[in-house]
């Protein structure tokens, strides 16, 4: 497939995956969410990869979710259709059998974080600018957000992030438990692909069905809690709150919520 906003290259054993539209801040819009989907798709397949690093191109943001100025025309139905593009996405990330290391920087917001959140190991640049702000848009983080964070910090804390869209630090969320090494900014993506290759250095067999154990028994199946998230979504996307946060947004104005 060839791909216009995503880069896929093999470093040995490591299959590293690269989100690359800088100029864009990496945000997701439906072609990059097919993108990303696919290649999930064509290294879960890949026995010669043991081990997948997920970063970005650019210097800004590792990705600030959501391609809000896509969105500000969409109608209903397009809501609907992009959903489907988003959610086969993160479908596709959780569906990678290999471990997933994921190396955010700058800002990793909504979706962006949902990819953090749905990896495996977090190696952050100090500064790195995490949250999940959909409910300030009239959304809420519907790519694993409600089921993951509150797996990962507990219910009291995530509710606290997720209802008062805040945002918080690399080195924060190191202390929250929700990543793993927070490293200087030009030293991410050396460290990061060393901690790939390290993996590399244990049985893939053994590291894989370690995976599927953690993550089939750890709390209410995860798949269960994505359907409710799904419910909830198709909520918030046909209500008024939702068309005017995307268009303040736009606007560069706080919105003027009608609980509708």
């Amino acid at each position: 497939m060839t791909k216009e906003f995503v880069d896929v290259r093999r470093d040995g054993r490591v299959t590293i995956v690269s989100l690359d539209r800088p100029r864009a801040h990496n945000a997701l819009s439906g072609a990059t969410a097919d993108e990303l989907a696919g290649a999930f798709r064509e290294v879960a397949s890949d026995d010669g990869a043991w081990v997948v690093l997920l970063r970005a191109n650019g210097d800004k943001a590792f990705c600030v979710g959501a391609d809000l100025k896509e969105r500000e025309s969409f109608t209903l139905e397009d809501f609907h259709t992009n959903r489907k593009q988003i959610r086969g996405m993160f479908e596709a990330l959780r569906a990678v059998p290999q471990p997933v290391v994921v190396a955010p920087f700058g800002f990793a917001l909504g979706g962006g974080m949902e990819l953090v959140l749905t990896a495996d190991i977090v190696v952050a640049a100090a500064g790195t600018v995490l949250g999940l702000p959909e409910a300030r848009v009239g959304l809420l983080p519907a790519g694993g957000g409600t089921q993951l964070l509150p797996r990962m910090v507990g219910l009291a804390r995530a509710k606290d992030l997720i209802f008062r869209g805040r945002r918080f630090t690399a080195e924060e969320a190191l202390a929250m438990g929700l990543i793993a090494q927070v490293v200087p900014a030009d030293e991410l993506d050396a460290t990061a692909l060393d901690v790939a290759r390290d993996v590399c250095k244990s049985s893939p067999v053994a590291v894989r069905q370690a995976k599927k154990a953690m993550d089939a028994t750890f709390g209410l199946a995860l798949e269960d809690g994505i359907e409710r998230e799904n419910d909830a979504w198709r909520v918030v996307v046909a209500s008024d709150d939702r068309a005017e946060g995307i268009a303040a947004f736009n606007d560069k104005r706080d919105p003027d919520w009608n609980n509708r």
